[in-house]
């Protein structure tokens, strides 16, 4: 099971990380904190502090158009924030 499928990079996400130096992803949604924890530390070799787990509803969204009504829904997800230790960063835009 692919616990990380990729980080959240947003401004709120990266001033996070520069100001408090905590990290976001969207993670597998049947992946725990301690499995988070652990795939984060083999990934990127930090030390992991706290691990905050949130389960992102879908959105839904209704157009009214010439056909109709139209409805839909984009995906729900899992987000996980990562709390790393003082002095460990993670650096998402090194090629290696």
């Amino acid at each position: 099971m692919n616990i990380l499928i990729k980080p959240i990079i947003t401004e709120k996400a990266t001033k996070d990380a520069e100001d408090r130096n905590v990290f976001g992803f969207v993670v597998n949604p049947k992946a725990n904190k301690v499995e988070i924890k652990k795939a984060v530390e083999a990934a990127y070799g930090v030390s992991v502090e706290k691990v905050r787990t949130i389960n992102v509803r879908p959105d839904r969204k209704t157009r009214y158009t010439k056909t109709g009504v139209q409805t839909g829904k984009t995906n729900a997800y899992k987000k996980a924030i990562v709390q790393v230790a003082e002095g460990d960063t993670i650096d998402f835009y090194s090629n290696i």
